[in-house]
């Protein structure tokens, strides 16, 4: 009687990954125009606001401690970094669509 073991790792055969699926089911019209609305206002929003890069943290700590005059800004901030705002008091929220530094952009 043989010893059951398992093959030699240059033996094995790779397991066929299942193919993720190709098409979305189709949203309705409503959900589209939602988003759209959502990124158009986004868009009229940073038009008023200015970039502060991965500065964000900071900037905003010295608005909301009257270091730096009061004005809307965005950036980047970790997760860890955002945690700390809000536990300061400081009021942060994420974009709803990503946002590309102005030098980045064509």
């Amino acid at each position: 009687m043989a010893p059951s073991l398992g093959r030699k790792g240059n033996q094995i055969v790779p397991a066929t990954k299942t193919a993720a699926p190709t098409s979305v089911a189709k949203l309705p019209p409503a959900v589209h125009e939602a988003i759209a609305k959502m990124a158009a206002l986004q868009a009229q929003a940073l038009q008023q606001s200015t970039w502060v890069g991965d500065k964000f943290a900071a900037q905003s700590r010295a608005i909301h401690y009257g270091e730096r005059e009061e004005a809307t800004i965005h950036g980047q901030a970790t997760v860890a970094e955002a945690e700390a705002l809000i536990e300061e008091g400081i009021a942060v929220m994420p974009l709803p669509f990503p946002v590309a530094a102005p030098d980045e952009v064509n």
